[in-house]
């Protein structure tokens, strides 16, 4: 148990970032709009949020204000891809070098600055519980949120109507806007709320992760975000199921050392990204359970005008 609790302990908090980002991802990703600026998104979630937090002392305003960065960013690129129909796939890897060079410039005087982190939120009567209570119930607000939220997207997108306009938008844009929709209004609406959660899990890297700030302090969260969505087949359930895969395997390199297992550091540091890639693979390797579970008009640009 000394060594189980820890351990479990570090995947639930590794893992949080990565469940934001990919959650917002996948929001982004049904209603047919492909996103690949979750690295920049985060990163400037974490600096904003740890710079309003250094100045305000309020750990809500910094969380809100990363959303805020994050859905800002994300509205920019939806602006370029949804009004002046840019590429999506360039745009979104221009917001994320945009991102990462702009965050490093206001963080310039965050460096070396500390930072308590986020208070615990231990639950009365159930955090005491021996191992369980430690393990389920006493975490940070931001933890117990971002599991709130899978059952929450998880009804939104299968038990509302505003849901299923969603993926209706995403399955077929045309068939959407031939029924009335305003396929650009809904697309820009996802877009903004995956950029939210992208901040969001850049301000739990600042915030509660590592309470301090470093250039480029997501080291490729975003992207691993990206693979969880695909690795998810666009399910929400298993995103939560991912993320916290990922979260173990990143985290492995740190309990590898600790039992003294003769590994070289940077192979270890390696495999999250690695396995990254091997999960692409072979997912890769079925297009048509691809096709059959991605939504149809991923990437594709709305001309309401055609």
């Amino acid at each position: 148990m000394e060594f189980l609790v820890p351990a479990i302990l570090t995947i639930i908090t590794a893992a949080t970032p990565l469940l934001f980002a990919a959650l917002g991802e996948l929001i982004t990703e049904k209603s047919g709009v492909l996103n690949l600026g979750v690295e920049g998104m985060m990163v400037m979630g974490a600096v904003v949020g740890f710079t309003m937090v250094n100045f305000t002392g309020s750990p809500t305003l910094a969380i809100l204000s990363s959303m805020a960065a994050g859905a800002v960013f994300a509205g920019i690129f939806a602006i370029l891809v949804l009004v002046f129909h840019a590429s999506q796939v360039p745009t979104g890897l221009a917001l994320t070098i945009f991102g990462v060079g702009l965050s490093a410039l206001i963080g310039q005087s965050m460096i070396g600055v500390a930072y308590d982190g986020i208070p615990k939120l231990a639950i009365p009567g159930l955090s005491s519980i021996p191992v369980i209570g430690e393990i389920f119930f006493n975490h940070d607000f931001l933890v117990y949120l971002s599991i709130i939220l899978v059952p929450v997207l998880m009804w939104f997108l299968n038990k509302t109507r505003a849901g299923l306009i969603l993926r209706a938008v995403g399955d077929s844009h045309d068939a959407a806007h031939a029924m009335g929709y305003s396929v650009i209004t809904i697309r820009f609406l996802a877009t903004t709320f995956g950029g939210a959660l992208a901040g969001l899990g850049g301000a739990y890297l600042s915030l509660a992760y590592s309470p301090l700030w470093v250039e480029q302090m997501t080291a490729g969260r975003g992207w691993i975000a990206l693979a969880l969505v695909v690795f998810a087949s666009w399910r929400v359930g298993r995103v939560l199921l991912g993320a916290y895969l990922f979260g173990g395997i990143s985290i492995l390199q740190l309990h590898a050392q600790a039992l003294g297992i003769g590994i070289p550091s940077q192979i270890m540091s390696m495999l999250p990204y690695l396995a990254t890639i091997v999960v692409l693979v072979i997912i890769s390797r079925d297009k048509s359970k691809i096709k059959l579970n991605s939504p149809a008009s991923l990437g594709r640009a709305f001309h309401p005008s055609r």
